[in-house]
């Protein structure tokens, strides 16, 4: 039997790994090197980009929908639990975050918000540290602002909310040890 090719309607928002939630703007017909091609074309309107992708390529680049409720409520329960900090080289955890948001699984993505986030009484983050968590945090309130049909501000304080509850319950630890 075979897999049947993805397929995005005009209007759907959906995932392109390396920039987030996109919105499919028209499907598009164009001739490319003597080849008819079909078209999705996506809008990022945070980063005013937009994309062209082939629709037989999307499935292999990565895109897909919005994750399902079940998957964003795992990836909000990740952001609830006690973060890993390991204790290698930063540039290679750096290049580890990376991979993890550009893998566009939300899970994954809220693993690096997780690990990253810094309540206000605890140290400082290093501008590097700062920057990919921001884009973590970003990509992950995007969707999350997509899914629930709110404002990206909204989902942003709202991600920020569980993070410093849960920042709150692992530093008593700490205190405690």
């Amino acid at each position: 039997m075979a897999a049947k090719a993805l397929s995005f309607d005009v209007g759907d928002y959906v995932v392109y790994p390396k920039h987030g939630v996109g919105r499919v703007v028209e499907l598009q017909q164009q001739q490319i090197a003597g080849i008819n091609l079909e078209l999705y074309v996506l809008r990022f309107e945070k980063e005013r980009m937009t994309l062209r992708v082939p629709t037989n390529k999307a499935e292999s680049v990565g895109m897909r929908k919005l994750s399902s409720d079940k998957t964003l409520r795992e990836a909000l329960q990740t952001l609830e639990g006690k973060p890993r900090v390991k204790r290698t080289m930063w540039s290679r955890r750096a290049q580890e975050y990376e991979a993890k948001i550009n893998s566009g699984d939300l899970v994954s993505i809220a693993e690096v918000v997780r690990d990253l986030f810094r309540a206000d009484d605890q140290p400082e983050q290093s501008y590097s540290e700062r920057q990919i968590f921001e884009g973590a945090a970003s990509r992950l309130a995007r969707e999350l602002a997509a899914m629930e049909q709110i404002d990206e501000k909204s989902a942003h304080a709202k991600l920020l909310e569980i993070l410093n509850k849960a920042a709150a319950i692992y530093n008593k630890e700490k205190v405690a040890d």
